[in-house]
């Protein structure tokens, strides 16, 4: 029986602590034997959420387990409690199969288990992530990165699709699909967070780029250029780009393709317009175009998209 050890200590989210719970804690299918073996492990008593957790062992009992998984932490810009963080590595050097789910990523890259991997975390964190730990890999598209000994989801229910592959690793696809129909969840779910992200734009009144970026917006469907917004802001190109750099984090370029795919996206999920027509609105021109983006850059097609996000 494999040992999994739930780490867990105050300022934790419960969501993800209770799926794990909830998934690993008995074989609901009865396919699969042996099962896990879960335990909580913990300093004490601790605050998860609105919950009391009381652990079954004390953190050094990470070092027992053959997988330890560390549930989302709360406030990601105070560094992880040393005693977790110590626990944690203790646990990877020991040889367990180290996961995070949502922001638990923060507390294995501070243990230094995700240097040189691949990781993803929510997506509204991935950017702190990068920028906290740069020889981590971020992955910011992405509902889960395996690999191998290491493994970390993106936010909130990610961990459900990464619990599920864990399964389907450890006890093959049949026990998994099982599992998820007991969960009511798709096996596998199509894409990755790119379809759950929303762009934000600079909201304060006195910002370089305040009137131009809703002027570009109510215009999404003309053809606009770099020059065009240059001349519209009334500032060179340079200095556009570096404004929008600072601002969105992309250049008016990256900015203005992300905008048509977030309209295209609204459209998809509030009208029955064809996909010809959402492309037009959307400024991608053509359905063969707007098919081909939105594939790559939301990770599944219009149709699968609307399918999912349709509302009413």
């Amino acid at each position: 029986m494999a040992l999994i050890a739930l780490a867990a200590t105050d300022g934790m989210l419960h969501f993800e602590l209770a799926a794990a719970c909830e998934i690993f804690v008995r074989d609901p299918t009865g396919l699969a034997a042996p099962w896990y073996d879960l335990v909580v492990c913990g300093p004490g008593p601790v605050g998860v959420g609105r919950f009391a957790v009381t652990p079954d062992h004390g953190l050094e009992h990470l070092a027992r387990a053959d997988t330890v998984i560390v549930p989302a932490i709360e406030d990601t810009d105070a560094e992880p409690p040393a005693g977790l963080v110590d626990a944690v590595r203790a646990a990877h050097a020991a040889g367990a199969r180290m996961v995070s789910f949502c922001t638990g990523a923060f507390v294995l890259a501070a243990a230094g288990i995700l240097d040189g991997l691949r990781a993803t975390t929510h997506w509204a964190h991935t950017g702190a992530l990068a920028a906290r730990y740069p020889r981590v890999q971020v992955d910011p598209d992405v509902l889960y990165v395996d690999n191998g000994d290491v493994l970390a989801s993106a936010g909130k229910a990610a961990a459900i699709d990464l619990c599920l592959h864990l399964i389907r690793r450890d006890h093959g696809s049949t026990v998994a699909n099982a599992v998820a129909r007991r969960l009511v969840v798709p096996p596998h779910r199509a894409g990755g967070q790119a379809q759950y992200v929303t762009t934000p734009v600079p909201a304060r009144e006195d910002h370089p780029l305040a009137a131009l970026l809703p002027w570009a917006l109510a215009r999404l469907d003309r053809p606009l250029t770099v020059a065009g917004l240059a001349r519209q802001a009334n500032m060179s190109t340079r200095n556009l780009v570096r404004h929008f750099t600072a601002a969105t984090g992309a250049t008016p370029s990256q900015w203005l393709a992300t905008q048509r795919i977030r309209r295209a996206q609204e459209l998809l999920e509030n009208t029955d317009d064809s996909i010809d027509a959402v492309a037009e609105a959307s400024g991608m021109g053509t359905a063969t175009t707007l098919r081909r983006h939105f594939q790559r850059t939301v990770g599944v097609p219009p149709d699968t998209y609307r399918r999912t996000f349709r509302r009413g």
